[in-house]
């Protein structure tokens, strides 16, 4: 299991324990959120880099045109 790591700014007290079950799922479900969210803007980007070729122009270019 991973450890939890609990400081206490007020009193300056530290825990360390093993994370619940609960926590545990809850760990593994947000990694596969940010993973899923990570593919996602990577296949946005590729998208736009493909339709800027397509365009025959750069980002910067693009940019001025929609300002």
């Amino acid at each position: 299991m991973s450890n939890l790591v609990i400081h206490n700014l007020e009193t300056g007290e530290i825990i360390e324990r093993e994370m619940t079950d609960e926590e545990l799922a809850q760990k593994e479900a947000d990694e596969v959120a940010a993973q899923k969210a990570k593919a996602e803007l990577a296949a946005a980007k590729a998208k736009r880099d493909a339709l800027l070729e397509k365009l025959g122009i750069t980002e910067d270019e693009a940019k001025l045109l929609l300002s």
